[in-house]
């Protein structure tokens, strides 16, 4: 709800949410956010075509059943779709994984892989390839490196998805 209510209060946006537990549904009544209790991966489809502006799958693409479906029904009911993800390409989960053979631990990936909600990890190069796959356009591309600073991307560049330890991608039809 954190992102919510900045958009609702900073910047006077008509925001509405959709979560899944009924406890971060409670949270965000009680503070005074228009949210109802949902599930992404089934209740999109029940909204209607250009319904809104924009909306936004923050940190929430990778813990989906189906991420791409997810993704298409996001695209077909606002104008244009924003989505930000850990990017599974960046150098340290590469070395983590290559040298000590384990599960990373970073600040994007921040749970033990027995208790992370992310069922569906991807690079930012992967994800990128899903969206021209399903017919979409990156309008604009930003990567967050581990201290968020925040600088331009090029989905599909090597040295991009090696140091972006997560993106943050503008998409529409």
């Amino acid at each position: 709800g954190a992102l919510l209510e900045h958009l609702a209060r900073a910047k006077q946006v008509d925001a509405r949410g959709l979560e899944l537990s009924q406890a971060g549904v409670n949270a965000c009544v009680a503070r005074g956010l228009s949210v109802v209790q949902g599930d992404a991966d089934t209740d999109l489809r029940d909204y209607p075509d250009a319904a809104f502006d924009y909306a936004i799958l923050s940190q929430t693409i990778q813990a989906m059943h189906e991420p791409k479906a997810v993704l298409e029904q996001a695209v077909r009911i606002a104008r244009r779709t924003i989505v930000s993800l850990p990017n599974f390409g960046h150098w340290t989960i590469r070395l983590a994984l290559g040298l000590r053979g384990r599960m990373p631990l970073t600040r994007a990936l921040n749970h033990a892989w027995y208790e992370t909600p992310n069922i569906h990890l991807c690079t930012v190069a992967d994800f990128a390839e899903l969206v021209r796959t399903i017919g979409l356009k990156i309008e604009t591309a930003i990567a967050l490196d581990a201290s968020g600073k925040a600088s331009p991307l090029r989905p599909h560049a090597y040295w991009d998805n090696l140091v972006a330890e997560s993106a943050i991608l503008c998409l529409h039809n």
